[in-house]
């Protein structure tokens, strides 16, 4: 089935680019030149996939994306940028975006990026997860609301980026399962690319300044030296 997808990108030759390649994962996907116009089309339209690039005219990328995420309903976003820096990254990744993808970039990567996305989606909508749209998550004094993408610790509200959410859950299902950063680039961000590891300790590092009560001795997600990370058996 032709999925929805939307672009936000003021270069044209990239924006069609994009567009022609999208079709290789089914996607149809409307062209936006400016933030404006993006955010007004995906407010009418009924996308299921976003590719943002951040330096767009009128209303920048990380606003648009900021936006999106107000709105009710979830759908992922690929951000496209020039800017390289690990705050950069971080700035796109807090503001809710899915995935980050540097200019230039290889095609190849791109439809792996946009295909593990899409999987991420299928696998929490109701005809395929077999009921993980309604899973509550229960671990110590943490509560994951899967379908409402909500984390609770000791009854306050946490609030994590699509990634670290993802991440989480995947930890808190399995208790114990010690996961190495290959094995969690695979199962959580739905591929691998070398070098790419350093994502895996960044969303770490920073979820567990969300969750735990001392990052510095976490009682959630333990450092299994030598190997990874594993979710405590709590």
């Amino acid at each position: 089935m032709t999925r929805a997808a939307l672009i936000i990108e003021d270069d044209p030759t990239l924006a069609e680019l994009v567009q022609l390649h999208l079709r290789d994962v089914d996607c149809a996907a409307d062209i936006a030149d400016d933030g404006v116009t993006g955010f007004e089309m995906f407010k009418d339209g009924n996308y299921e996939l976003v590719v943002l690039d951040i330096m767009v005219p009128r209303k920048d990328g990380l606003s648009v994306c900021r936006d999106i995420r107000r709105l009710p309903g979830y759908v992922p976003i690929l951000m496209l940028t020039a800017k390289s820096t690990e705050l950069d990254r971080v700035r796109g990744l807090e503001t809710g975006a899915d995935d980050y993808l540097t200019k230039p970039f290889s095609v190849r990567e791109l439809v792996a990026r946009v295909k593990a996305l899409l999987r991420r989606v299928d696998a929490l909508s109701p005809e395929t997860s077999g009921g993980v749209e309604n899973e509550i998550i229960e671990r110590g004094t943490m509560r994951i609301t899967v379908s409402k993408r909500q984390v609770t610790v000791d009854g306050e509200d946490i609030t994590l980026t699509a990634k670290e959410f993802d991440l989480l859950a995947h930890f808190a299902r399995n208790p114990g399962q010690v996961f190495n950063r290959v094995q969690l680039l695979d199962q959580v961000w739905g591929y691998n690319h070398e070098g790419y590891e350093h994502t895996v300790n960044s969303h770490i590092n920073r979820l567990r300044a969300k969750i735990e009560i001392d990052p510095a001795k976490p009682e959630y997600i333990l450092t299994v030296w030598g190997v990874g990370y594993k979710f405590a058996e709590i």
